[in-house]
């Protein structure tokens, strides 16, 4: 017989570095789950990724307090800050630019998130990539 869930909890947690204390310590003791035994296979598994890494996770929280965790891949917005090499967007998106990214950059991200996209190629992908540049202030070219 299948487990019954009593919910989901959605969280960003770094790679590599999830431990007890806020927010995941007080999200996972509301619904009864062991914290340490979440935060030692949440880390085994994103071991081999680059540290620090904005990792958002999705537990399911079975009613016999027993847990899964799915990994995505992180943000659009990480790897597009990362490409243009800024620690932000704009502060004022639309009114001031607040780096520049490419086509080909939008597509190399698209590429790795494709899992997590709703789109059907890549192309498509690297168009949703684009607007979410713009959003944080970014230009587009090429």
């Amino acid at each position: 017989m299948a487990k019954k869930i009593d919910g989901y909890i959605k969280l960003m947690i770094p790679a590599g570095a999830a431990n007890p204390s806020p927010p995941l310590g007080p999200a996972l003791g509301q619904r009864g789950v062991n914290i340490m035994e979440f935060a030692k296979a949440f880390n085994a598994k994103t071991s081999e990724m680059e540290k620090s890494v904005p990792i958002p996770t999705v537990i399911t929280v079975y009613q016999d307090k027993s847990f899964t965790f799915v990994i995505k891949t992180p943000p659009a917005s990480y790897f597009l800050k990362k490409m243009a090499g800024k620690k932000s967007g704009a502060n004022h998106p639309g009114r001031e630019v607040g780096g520049t990214v490419t086509m080909d950059q939008c597509r190399e991200i698209a590429e790795l998130k494709m899992a997590d996209l709703s789109a059907n190629d890549v192309e498509q992908g690297a168009l949703i990539i684009a607007g979410s540049a713009r959003s944080m202030g970014y230009e587009v070219t090429g």
